[in-house]
């Protein structure tokens, strides 16, 4: 016999296995603010602007302890600061963000 209704611990399984992790939406959401203004120079300013930002976004509504390790992960993954714009830091977020 066929299921006609999903099973919701295939539903939730599909989505953890294809939605970014909330580190990782952290940084995509960061690389995002930094883009508003790509052509600037990245600064350690900038990247904890959009750092707050994103976190206040994606982190905020979690638990205590979710929201720790997800903003602990997302920072252990910045990539340095080097002299380039917040377009260029962008992108190296976004491809930190893949590998997590």
């Amino acid at each position: 016999m066929e299921r006609t209704q999903p099973n919701p611990i295939d539903e939730a399984l599909q989505r953890l296995l294809t939605e970014p992790s909330y580190a990782a939406q952290t940084l995509i959401v960061a690389a995002r603010m930094l883009e508003l203004d790509a052509a600037q120079p990245v600064t350690g300013t900038a990247r904890e602007n959009a750092f707050a930002i994103a976190i206040a976004t994606i982190l905020t509504p979690l638990p205590e302890v979710v929201r720790d390790e997800s903003s602990g992960r997302a920072r252990e993954a910045f990539p340095p600061l080097t002299p380039i714009s917040r377009g260029e830091y962008a992108i190296q977020l976004r491809d930190a963000a893949k590998g997590l």
